[in-house]
């Protein structure tokens, strides 16, 4: 009972690292706690219910704002991210006969195994709770992801947590030298050689038009949506910004599509034509009864349509329903009547000021997204997001927290653009900028630079350091499973483990 209390007092912990409280130190020492239960756990069914102590109550406070689209939204959810811990106790438990520096390495491989499966599986993954965005608060320790990704900075947190309980257990500091070094080195470095742009500035001006009503659905919301865009937009000088940026959502349906509805387009093109900008909105068009795009639609400075980068990572039970017949029963999905058609690659456009590239909403959580984006030579990334679900909710600050790393991964500007907020933009390797209120109409307007240096560490390589951590760790893993119990591993059979527990609890 008192690691289970203590599992989910470390969930909490855990939990109270992310917005809205974002008490970020608390990451490192609440996971220690965690990992601490499991390394102490007597049998494997105590390992799992520390697992499920500490995912339980992480998951449960950090997106509960999932249960404004319904339970059906957030219990599942809740369940499966939960379960992920149980596995990873489980998986740690079955490496208790390692010690030292060994057990350190082994738990620090298998998180980062543990986030990188969570990022990918299943329907294509839900990275939302990884240690490594609270983590991003310390700057100088953000700026290591351009060499090792937001993967390798979790991996790093989990074993500098991992080794300070064994160095604890055995009284001596040894575990948690190399990671503390690690971390200390990373710190050092970053500050020292911050990835961040050294092209020209580019001034931006993203348009928040909220919605008239926000976390819910109303008569003509799409087309009022649209119009209070077009307003603020209207509201700016000519040549007085470089690129403008309406939010996933601004524009779609059938009565507000640039595409399906010749007006709109027209309305739009004049506005780059006029500002002398590029226009870059998002919005969802209707292909058919069952099918629909969501897109962010690109115009040129001259009022050209230049082309659209079409979304291709869509939200499952959101944007499309997988499996459907075997969902039938499920009242709340008749809100999702379409699935979305999924884009084929990235899109890097150059229209003047540099190559920039879009992701759409969901996809700016996914590392992969935004790496292959810069790959392909954009020097600025835009992000289009709605979020006008859960509008009071803390989802906006955590979504920018996470796409803070996409900047510090990739060395590029972020304009962070939200329809119901928050908006901001992120620049300098992840520092984020002025944050627009949320649910309201705002107007953004600043500068970020262009990045013409080459691509990062991180974009040319991708998750090499996870790999690496956890290969070694596995090896270390194999090679030590029968450490003899003087060195701090417990014997096979349970007799002589409980002779040895009840010894170091006499001692």
């Amino acid at each position: 009972m008192i690691r289970l209390l203590s599992a989910v007092a470390a969930g909490v912990g855990f939990a109270l690292a992310f917005p809205t409280t974002g008490w970020w130190w608390l990451a490192v020492p609440a996971v220690a706690v965690f990992l601490a239960g499991v390394r102490t756990a007597r049998s494997r069914g105590e390992a799992a219910v520390v697992g499920a102590g500490f995912g339980l109550a992480f998951f449960g406070l950090l997106f509960p704002w999932l249960a404004e689209l319904g339970w059906i939204a957030f219990v599942p959810l809740w369940i499966l991210e939960s379960s992920f811990f149980v596995v990873l106790a489980v998986a740690l438990w079955a490496a208790r006969r390692t010690s030292g520096w060994v057990w350190g390495l082994v738990a620090a491989g298998m998180w980062g195994l543990a986030e990188w499966i969570r990022a990918r599986f299943p329907l294509g993954g839900f990275p939302w709770g990884n240690l490594a965005f609270p983590l991003g608060e310390a700057a100088g320790f953000r700026n290591a992801a351009q060499w090792v990704g937001a993967s390798g900075l979790s991996v790093v947190g989990a074993w500098l947590a991992a080794g300070s309980v064994e160095a604890i257990r055995r009284r001596r500091v040894g575990p948690a030298a190399i990671p503390a070094g690690l971390a200390l080195v990373f710190t050092i470095a970053g500050a020292m050689f911050p990835a961040v742009p050294d092209g020209q500035p580019v001034r931006v001006a993203i348009v928040q038009g909220s919605t008239p009503c926000p976390g819910t659905h109303c008569p003509d919301e799409r087309l009022i949506t649209y119009r209070t865009h077009l307003e603020l937009t209207r509201s700016l000088e000519p040549g007085s910004v470089d690129l403008v940026v309406w939010p996933e959502g601004s524009t779609g349906g059938f009565a507000a599509d640039p595409i399906l509805v010749p007006e709109v387009g027209a309305e739009m093109a004049a506005e780059a034509a006029r500002l002398g900008a590029v226009l870059v909105a998002g919005g969802d068009r209707p292909v058919s009864d069952t099918e629909w795009i969501n897109a962010n639609v690109i115009f040129g400075p001259d009022g050209t349509l230049v082309g659209e980068y079409r979304k291709r990572h869509p939200v499952p039970f959101g944007e499309y329903v997988p499996a459907r017949p075997l969902f039938g029963w499920v009242k709340e999905l008749e809100a999702v009547p379409r699935d979305m058609i999924r884009g084929d690659g990235p899109l890097v456009v150059d229209l003047g000021f540099g190559p920039f590239g879009t992701v759409i909403s969901f996809e700016g959580a996914f590392a992969r997204y935004a790496r292959e984006t810069v790959a392909e030579g954009a020097g600025l990334l835009v992000v289009a997001t709605n979020q006008g679900s859960y509008p009071y909710s803390p989802a906006s600050d955590q979504f920018i927290w996470m796409t803070r790393m996409r900047a510090a991964e990739s060395g590029v500007d972020v304009v962070h653009a939200a329809v119901t907020g928050r908006s901001t933009l992120i620049t300098d390797g992840g520092r984020i900028g002025e944050r627009t209120p949320l649910a309201e109409p705002a107007l953004l307007v600043g500068t970020v630079r262009m990045r013409t240096a080459g691509p990062t560490l991180y974009v040319r390589w991708g998750d090499w350091f996870v790999w690496g951590v956890s290969a070694a760790g596995v090896l270390a893993w194999y090679l030590s499973r029968n450490t003899s119990s003087d060195r701090g591993s417990l014997p096979r059979n349970g007799e002589a483990a409980r002779a040895e527990a009840s010894a170091s609890r006499s001692g």
